[in-house]
């Protein structure tokens, strides 16, 4: 027989697809039979069963029909017989769905089981027994036991035939619902004496092809007179009973009677079913015939029961009835959870309406008790949908996020509608695949670290730290350095960063005097495709180490001539001597600096600042005092390990300038001197010496002419200019520290009225020894002698004290020249003048010279000649300090103009107003001119 397909398609709103195909088959067919080709019924290529991953599913255990994938085809699995799979049900067919993922569609295929004659009647017992009694009438009646035939349709059971028939005929029943019930009918009466026992057959055949047949011997017993059978009170009997009830429960109770008495008339009742579970499920009293239950009754199994009831006497006759027994329903099943297909896993980007699971629910009770309503869990984002009524789809409702949630567990429960409902669940565990959609971040915003100078290359900094919300490869954070430049070098040249740890390690050795800070960007990025990434700034500062000892600005150490502070015999306690400046280039209390007086000639004499570095007498200075006394200090920075520096200060100790003469031409000196230097400086000096000169001849013969003669020696020679800072008030009130910077020749523009002023040096307190101003020194005794004439036209010049410092404005740790005050010892101070710009402070003071010569006019001459230090500051560090010119009050600075207007005003300052005259007074023995000192800046190469 070939298969018949019916197909019926539906698109549902939920985007997946339903079918449903059906099939008929006979039954008994041979295991790989075709039933039909499901691809082509379906609109299918066969391609898309493997690509969806067809599978059939069906809620039974045994499976008779399968998927051939490859050709699209089902086919028999198994042997199916349809008396046993549904009995006398019709029609018999099997339920099953095509399911296929990706996406998710399922079909639902239906194979109707046709009926052969693969049965024959058959009858319960093979011989049968009957007493009759030969006062049978005739048209008795004598109830047959019916064959069954487990077929159905044409091939049930069609007839009965009775042979022989002499005595008795064969009558047949069609009831309502199909079957047939079979009377022997006593046709002539019997006689015992003729025949005690009779033996007939009885012969059930059906309707099918071939045709087949069962047969029952009946063997009939002739008795004695008994002419009542019994009688049921109805024809049929109908009850109703609830499933589940207990054993026992009475559920009717049958009643016939006989007109005979005696033991004709005792009735017996029987269940006279066959062939079926009703003898099992129900027993009858013999004696009242109350029919009660044997055993527990399903409603889902059976929902009716037909009873055959028979009641006899002990005459052998007979009467029969039927009792149909109606199950009632009771809400006695849970919800059954299928789940036909679902995901595992998914995407944190999943679209909306995303299927994740495909369920069946199935409820084996009726009406209300059957209605089945599911809901699943709050607060996650997935909804159900049903398609049909027993079908469900779990979806998407919202976006997924996998930090916030990375697995679900979803409960799906299932209620229906009885009293009291029952209900059912399952719960479903779907994990949150990730995707790249975080980018790390640092655990701070900026950073800032710290590391001490002079430190080893390949030092561990510190660590940044960055993390990512994602997982596994998304979440690996590698970290690098950004290229940018610090003071014009890539960054990359100072530190690195590891890419796994982020830390950071110094590439290089950091000194802390180049460069304090320096800031960078480190970018964390993940693994992910594309990768994602975030920056931070992160800012190393430099910390100082005391790695710089202290520097000595003055007194100078040069090694061409001796540099002595002369102190007078009368000075008192607490004098001024002089100042040790030193600087120290580190930073904090690496730069305190302190001094202390290491070595002394006479140290009852003198004492040293702790602070300020200032050197004092303690004592009052007497007779007997050395002229010479050598004084080592030493200057000590505040670090840990302590540095140190130390200069030696000489100090004469003396009245006047000869009285020193013999102590110090000894003093030790070094013989090496410079020949270009050496060439420069003899001829600035011989420039400057020839146009002073000059002047000076015009000048006395003017005099002469105009007044009188007047005799003026007065030379002086300055082979080297020492460096000295600039002079320092005395805080304590016991004198000035005077350093001679000028040296002036005035005249006055009226040389016929004003006598010939020269004027002194602010101080003598500063001697300077060259071994080639012996003679130099002679010629100034003799000059002495000349000016302490009372008639004299020279006149102390009083100090001048235009370019004082105030406390305020002492360099070094006392204080700091025009700005905020500094810690101790840090106060900055100009390096000391190259040997060109010594030569360039000649040469200036020369062109001052000739520049105020020129301004002379007919009958009036005036000279002005100042040695000032003027040179540019190019070269020299910038210790953000003024250096005063000494004499006036300009200023050097690193600014040409302000150095050309520093020139033009000390030449100012150096000529006097025209009305402005002095008497001449006589000079102090102590205020020789031979005493005077030039200093300028002189820079070691």
């Amino acid at each position: 027989m070939k298969a018949q397909a019916l197909l019926f398609i539906s698109l549902l709103s939920l985007g997946s697809v339903t079918g449903q195909v059906s099939y008929a088959i006979p039954e008994e067919m041979a295991k790989g039979s075709l039933i039909g080709n499901i691809a082509q019924d379906l609109g299918l290529q066969t391609k898309r069963l493997h690509s969806g991953k067809a599978r059939i599913y069906t809620r039974d255990s045994d499976e008779y029909i399968e998927l051939n994938r490859e050709r699209g085809v089902l086919l028999v699995k198994e042997r199916i017989d349809r008396e046993a799979l549904c009995r006398q049900t019709t029609p018999c067919a099997l339920h099953f769905q095509i399911i296929l993922e990706n996406p998710m569609e399922f079909y639902t295929v239906t194979v109707q089981i046709t009926d052969i004659n693969d049965n024959a009647p058959t009858f319960e017992e093979a011989e049968i027994k009957f007493s009759i009694s030969e006062s049978a009438i005739t048209g008795a009646k004598f109830v047959l036991e019916r064959a069954v035939d487990l077929d159905v349709g044409i091939n049930d059971l069609k007839n009965y035939e009775l042979k022989p028939s002499d005595n008795f005929a064969l009558k047949v029943h069609n009831n309502p619902d199909g079957n047939k019930n079979v009377e022997m009918v006593l046709q002539k009466p019997l006689d015992r004496e003729k025949q005690e026992q009779l033996s007939l057959v009885l012969t059930a055949v059906d309707g099918g092809e071939p045709q087949m047949s069962g047969t029952m011997l009946i063997v009939i017993t002739v008795l004695d007179a008994n002419d009542n059978a019994p009688v049921f009170t109805q024809s049929t009997y109908k009850a109703t009973v609830t499933e589940n009830s207990p054993k026992g429960t009475v559920v009717a109770t049958v009643r016939a009677t006989d007109a005979d008495q005696g033991s004709n008339g005792k009735i017996t009742y029987s269940i006279t079913n066959t062939l079926d579970d009703v003898r099992k499920v129900f027993k009858i009293n013999k004696e009242n015939g109350e029919v009660t239950l044997n055993a527990n009754i399903d409603f889902e199994v059976s929902r009716n029961f037909e009873i055959n009831l028979r009641a006899s006497d002990d005459g052998g006759l007979t009467d029969s009835c039927k009792l149909i027994v109606d199950v009632q329903d009771v809400n006695d099943n849970k919800p059954e959870i299928n789940i036909m297909s679902k995901s595992n896993v998914i995407s944190e980007d999943a679209k909306l309406g995303t299927v994740v699971t495909m369920i069946n629910i199935e409820d084996k009770d009726t009406a209300e008790n059957g209605k089945v309503q599911c809901f699943i869990s709050e607060n996650v984002p997935f909804i159900l949908k049903t398609s049909t009524n027993y079908f469900y789809s779990l979806v998407t409702d919202s976006d997924l996020d996998r930090e916030r949630a990375s697995e679900y567990n979803i409960t799906v429960t299932c209620s229906d509608e009885g009293v009291p409902s029952l209900s059912s669940s399952v719960t479903l565990t779907l994990q949150i695949s990730d995707v790249n959609d975080n980018a790390p971040v640092f655990e701070r915003s900026s950073y800032e670290a710290y590391i001490v100078e002079n430190n080893t290359p390949g030092l561990s900094i510190f660590t940044v730290k960055a993390t990512d919300a994602d997982w596994n490869q998304n979440a690996r954070v590698s970290y690098i350095l950004e290229e940018s430049s610090v003071n014009g070098v890539s960054v990359s040249s100072y530190v690195s960063v590891s890419a796994d740890s982020g830390v950071i390690h110094a590439v290089r050795s950091f000194d802390y005097e180049q460069i304090k800070d320096f800031h960078f960007r480190v970018k964390a990025q993940d693994g992910g495709s594309p990768p994602l990434s975030s920056n931070v700034t992160v800012k190393i500062l430099i910390q100082d180490q005391n790695d710089n000892p202290p520097q000595v600005l003055y007194p100078v150490q040069t090694g061409g001539s001796v540099v002595a502070e002369m102190v007078p015999r009368s000075a008192d306690v607490g004098y001024l001597v002089t100042k040790v400046v030193a600087v120290d280039v580190d930073s904090g209390q690496n730069a305190w600096l302190s001094y202390k007086l290491q070595k002394a000639t006479d140290r009852a004499l003198f004492e040293v600042g702790l602070q300020n570095g200032e050197i004092r007498t303690i004592r009052q200075v007497s007779d007997k005092d050395a002229v010479k006394q050598r004084l080592t200090v030493i200057v000590e920075d505040n670090g840990q390990p302590s540095r140190s520096a130390t200069v030696i200060v000489n100090v004469a100790v003396a009245d006047s300038f000869p009285e020193v003469l013999s102590e110090f031409t000894d003093f030790p000196h070094d013989k090496e001197y410079n020949d270009n230097l050496t060439f420069y400086l003899v001829l600035a000096l011989a420039v400057v010496s020839f146009l002073f000169i000059t002047c000076l001849v015009v000048i006395i013969s003017v005099k002469i002419y105009r007044w009188r003669q007047s005799r003026i020696l007065y030379h002086s020679n300055l082979p080297v200019i020492p460096y000295c800072p600039p002079r320092y008030s005395d805080t304590l009130g016991t004198g000035t520290l005077q350093h001679v910077y000028n040296y002036e020749v005035c005249r006055t523009t009226d040389s016929r009225k004003s006598d010939c002023k020269f004027g002194r040096a602010g101080s003598q307190n500063v001697l300077i020894m060259d071994p080639s101003s012996t003679g130099t020194m002679q010629r100034i005794q003799n000059e002495k002698s000349i000016l302490d004439e009372p008639d004299s036209p020279l006149e102390q010049k009083p100090p001048n004290n235009d370019w004082r410092f105030t406390q305020g404005q002492r360099p070094g740790p006392s204080g700091a020249t025009g700005g905020p005050e500094v810690a101790m010892g840090t106060g900055p101070w100009p390096q000391p003048p190259t040997e060109a710009e010594q030569l360039q402070a000649l040469m200036a003071a020369a062109n001052e010279v000739s520049e105020a010569t020129a301004t002379l006019g007919p009958g009036t001459m005036g000279l002005s000649t100042r040695y000032s230090p003027q040179f540019t500051l190019q070269h020299v560090p910038d210790y953000r300090q003024n250096v005063y010119i000494p004499g006036s009050t300009a200023t050097l600075t690193s600014n040409p103009q302000q150095q050309q207007a520093t020139a033009q005003q000390a030449t100012q300052q150096a000529l006097p107003p025209p009305q402005a005259s002095a008497q001449p007074e006589p000079p102090k023995a102590a205020q020789t001119p031979a005493s005077k000192k030039k200093s300028t800046k002189k820079e070691k190469k």
